[in-house]
């Protein structure tokens, strides 16, 4: 038998035959070029640094996520919800405006992290160009299926109309509004024709992140998660607390590397961050508070636990000052917090007897700013 050929392929960089990176094609394995340089990497417009060569590590705060999420893995099914159950079912536990609350912040959360994690999958992934920053975004994904989970395994476990919450994104006008807000930045980058590279198209993307780690991880959220510590600092429903308490220190650390990669851009392409896109990015920001203080008015009609829409207003603009500093904005409120007990909600270093629930001690990675 006569010996194999193995032809050697022909390395081209033409556009026909691109590097690993190019998100328009198929990869093309470049055999017997260089090695990679790691300076050439950058999380948007590096392909020449080749995708698939994790080894060695630009972005170290992309791979100190990937840990800290590794580390702080959880199941929804592992906290029990049986003082829930009990609870939801007595008629004089819960009063209607606190069942209100409730199915309001559900019907936000249930499909919140869906949207986070398709535009993780379908618009975002494909353009980086960092492979420690695609290990982690791999991670993200998963863990907004895990919230997701647990959405339906409280609406599950308190025999709500499941029905009726996971729709109330199309029904309820409050939620309606936020989530269309945050899905329209998706315009155009879910187009398969969009490509970073441009000025314009890198203002774009930096734009999608920026609404997506600032105003719907940052703000959105957190006036919710609020909303659930309230339930536990009065012992109630402290099953959906505890799985909200868990979501809450995910989605932080999500919203710090979405704020590291915002960060990180602008030093690799500092073009981008023009006084018009700060002002730009400012003016979305207040039409979040707004949004977000409307949602706000329609969870808390009368008021819960001495929580109204009002002293939500505040923390809100809290919130959103702090989210603008992060990214080298001046501050527009100077709201201070009215909710300093948030500080105890978001600390989950802590033990708890393995028999009640699973061991909590958490690592300190992801350390929580709200």
């Amino acid at each position: 038998m006569p010996p194999l050929n193995n032809p050697q392929p022909t390395v081209s960089t033409s556009a026909a035959n691109p590097p690993f990176g190019d998100p328009g094609h198929r990869p093309i394995i470049q055999r017997g070029a260089g090695r990679v340089d790691v300076n050439d990497r950058k999380i948007i417009n590096g392909g020449g640094a080749d995708v698939v060569q994790l080894w060695p590590i630009k972005h170290k705060f992309a791979w100190d996520a990937y840990n800290v999420g590794n580390a702080n893995h959880w199941l929804p099914t592992e906290i029990s919800m049986q003082s829930d159950i009990e609870q939801w079912r007595s008629p004089s536990v819960l009063t209607a405006d606190e069942r209100h609350a409730l199915r309001m912040v559900l019907g936000f959360f249930t499909t919140a992290d869906s949207i986070a994690a398709n535009n993780l999958v379908l618009a975002f992934y494909k353009h980086i160009t960092s492979p420690e920053t695609r290990l982690y975004l791999l991670r993200q994904a998963y863990e907004e299926a895990i919230h997701t989970q647990a959405y339906q395994y409280i609406v599950e476990s308190l025999g709500l109309d499941g029905t009726e919450i996971f729709n109330m994104y199309r029904e309820v006008d409050a939620i309606y509004n936020k989530e269309e807000f945050v899905l329209s930045f998706n315009e155009g980058i879910f187009d398969p024709h969009f490509k970073t590279g441009t000025f314009e198209s890198d203002q774009k993307f930096l734009e999608n992140i920026c609404v997506f780690s600032l105003i719907l991880e940052g703000i959105f959220f957190y006036s919710s998660f609020a909303v659930m510590f309230g339930f536990q600092r009065q012992n109630k429903l402290v099953g959906s607390a505890e799985q909200i308490q868990y979501i809450m220190r995910d989605e932080s650390n999500h919203m710090n590397f979405g704020i590291d990669m915002i960060n990180t851009i602008k030093e690799e392409q500092p073009e981008l961050w023009t006084p018009q896109f700060v002002e730009r990015i400012t003016n979305l920001v207040k039409k979040a508070v707004v949004l977000e203080y409307q949602f706000a008015v329609d969870v808390f009609p009368k008021g819960i636990f001495g929580l109204n829409a009002d002293g939500f207003k505040q923390y809100i603009e809290h919130i959103a000052d702090r989210r603008l500093a992060r990214v080298g904005i001046n501050p527009i409120y100077g709201s201070a917090n009215p909710f300093p007990w948030m500080s105890e909600a978001v600390d989950l270093s802590k033990e708890k007897n393995f028999f009640e629930t699973r061991v909590t001690e958490y690592k300190t990675g992801g350390t929580l700013d709200w």
